[in-house]
Order: structure tokens, then sequence, then C-alpha cells
């Protein structure tokens, strides 16, 4: 039963804290992890890519702008549960259509405000992702931690079927988008590739399509065969939730096409890639969730900031030798994007769309379309 106008969190290491309700009613439980965007809270609850993981911003005050329906990048909150220091309740935008937390109890996500969640990301960064519950029914901490320490860690675990698409469709025949104008050689040619959909954002899709790309959108556990059947010109791997070494039927798919078409993966689709190619994945210690993550393009020797949102890396040491790095983070010195030096395959860790974030990279969907076309 609901304790109204109270919260508590817990966490797998015996830290229980309390504070206000702020969303829905209920108990939720997963992975914590901080995300340090000052501003797109929206865009990451409904990120699939959340899916299993309980959320803190680390940014002081959230909810100030209120809800734009129209920026939701899917149909539903992902995000187990959502975690604030403050909550506004009185939205600024004038594009605002609901405020934060009658939207939170809308989409049935729980959450909690009131709760130091600068000394929640000092717990993450110093000991690793942690094991939480998210509760308004209970209030018991001994009950409370160990709801946490059985909570599912996303290790191991396949989650793309969870929130991928259930049958194959056409982005533009579903959203109504149009056909942009585009300018420059082969301005004129629209190219079809197949995107799966590990639990992709929509503006994933827009950005294809605003660079020259009939998209076809299909679920994550279509096999080479039927892709292929497809006739595509180039295949496009998205980003989703879970462990990549877990994904094993993307992986067998994958490793039918790779030779066959040019492909283009971002997020879980570059770790995916990678294994394909033969090198390991491994789970971070507190991982990658933001919109202002600076990173090297080994390429173009320029620095772009990037919107992230992953757990797990690709150890660069496993690379084979016709696969080299493209990108590295400049914070940590970790794998962000990676190519085959023989085949027409390119894919960065994080999100060249956005949403939210800054649009540095969004120059890779037109990069995308030149490997197709070449």
């Amino acid at each position: 039963m609901s304790i109204p106008g109270k919260a508590w969190l817990a966490l797998e290491n015996g830290l229980v804290m309390e504070g206000q309700a702020v969303g829905a009613p209920g108990e939720k439980s997963g992975d914590l992890v901080f995300n340090t965007a000052m501003t797109g809270y929206q865009e990451i609850l409904t990120d699939p890519s959340y899916f299993g993981q309980v959320v803190v911003m680390t940014y002081p005050l959230i909810g100030n702008y209120g809800v734009a329906i129209e920026d939701d990048e899917s149909d539903r909150a992902w995000a187990e549960a959502f975690v604030v220091k403050e909550m506004s309740s009185m939205p600024s935008s004038r594009r605002s259509n609901i405020d934060l937390p009658e939207w939170l109890r809308k989409k049935g996500v729980v959450a909690i405000s009131g709760v130091d969640t600068r000394k929640l990301t000092r717990i993450v960064r110093e000991e690793g992702c942690l094991r939480c519950v998210v509760s308004t029914i209970d209030s018991d901490p001994a009950s409370l931690v160990a709801k946490a320490k059985r909570a599912p860690a996303t290790d191991g675990r396949d989650l793309t079927h969870e929130v991928s698409c259930k049958a194959p469709y056409r982005w533009l025949d579903t959203y109504q988008d149009s056909y942009p104008t585009l300018t420059g050689p082969n301005s004129d040619q629209r190219i079809r590739v197949v995107a799966y959909d590990f639990g992709a954002k929509r503006n994933i899709m827009r950005s294809l399509v605003h660079s020259g790309f009939d998209v076809t959108v299909v679920p994550s556990r279509t096999t080479a065969d039927e892709v292929l059947a497809m006739d595509p010109q180039a295949i496009f791997l998205s980003n989703g939730p879970g462990d990549p070494a877990a994904v094993t039927h993307a992986v067998d798919a994958l490793s039918n096409l790779i030779d066959k078409k040019p492909i283009f993966g971002i997020c879980l689709g570059h770790q995916i890639l990678s294994i394909v190619f033969g090198a390991k994945t491994r789970k971070m210690p507190f991982g990658h969730h933001g919109a202002n993550h600076p990173v090297r393009d080994l390429i173009t020797s320029r620095v772009e900031i990037t919107s992230q949102n992953h757990s797990f890396e690709v150890d660069r040491s496993t690379f084979p030798p016709n696969v080299e790095e493209t990108h590295t983070n400049l914070n940590d010195g970790t794998v962000e994007g990676m190519r085959h030096t023989k085949l027409p395959v390119m894919s960065v860790q994080y999100h060249p769309e956005a949403a939210p974030g800054p649009l540095d990279s969004a120059h890779l969907f037109a990069r995308f379309r030149e490997l197709a076309l070449r």
C-alpha cells in the first residue's frame, strides 16, 4: 500500500534514503546509474536503453520546463525509476503540455526527490554500478536492502527483445514524416536501409531519413535471410539495453551480413559488431550516461561533445588486425568507435542523433550515406 508523500531508496551496500514520492506509486529496482545531462530528462526516460536501470540526475533541479509530448523518444518510459534532488512542478516552457510529476504518474514511473544525489553519484563512482530499489510502499530498511540485493543486474541479460518492435515497419508510413530536400552529389538517390531495432530512439530514424535513407525498421531477432529478402542497400544497428554479449541472436545474424552490405552501428550496435569481429566487451565501473562527453575523432582529429548512454565497453586489446579504432573518449580513454579496414563497416559507441545533447556528431549519418554509396 502506498504511503502518501513518502518514498525510499535503498542500495545493495546497505544505504537507505528517505524522500518525497513525485511519480507513480509502487516499487521498482535495477542498476543505479547517474546521468550528467542538465536537460533532456524526458528523452532520457523514454530512451529504451535505460530499461533495467534506475536513473539519478546529477543536475539538482529537474522538471522546470515540463514535458512536451512531441519530444518523447518512444511510446513509453523505460527507466525503472527516477531519482532527483529537487523536482519542479511549475513548468516554464510554452511548449510544455504537462508537468513532469504528472507525466511520471501517467507513465507509471516510480520517482523520488529530496535525496542527496551528489552522495549517490559519489558512491556509484567509488563502488561501481550498484543494484537499488525505489519504493513508495515499503519503509522498512532491512526489507528494502534485501530487495536491492535480489534485484536483477543487467550483466548477462539480453533485454533487446523486451524493447524492440514486434513486426517490421516503414518509418515514413508509421510516423508520417516527409522526405527532406537533399543537396550535393547523388542528392536525388534515396538509400534503402534496414534498421535493427534493439531499442531505437525516434531521433535515430529521423536522422537517417534526413540523411537520405528510406528506413525499414525490423525486430531485434530478425534473421540474416529475412533482412536480405528485403533487398536493402545498407544495414543500421541501433542502441539498446542490456549486455551485448548476451544478444547472441544478433551476433549470429550479423555474422552472416557483415560482408554483404554496408553497416553502421551505434551504442549496442557498435558492441555487437565488435563481438562479430572477435572483440570482447566488459561492464564498466559506472558507465557513460550524459550529454557532455568529449570524444576525439581519430580520422579528422576533431573533438566533439557527445551524448552517451552505455554501461558496457569494447576492449581495444581484443580488436583483430583488420579492425581499427576511430574514436576515443577523452575522459577515460575508452573506445568510442571503430571501422573495418576492408569491409564497409563502421560504428560508434555514443549517440550521434543526440536527443538530448549536442549535434556535433550528426554528420556521421552523412558519413554512413557516403559509405553506402561507394
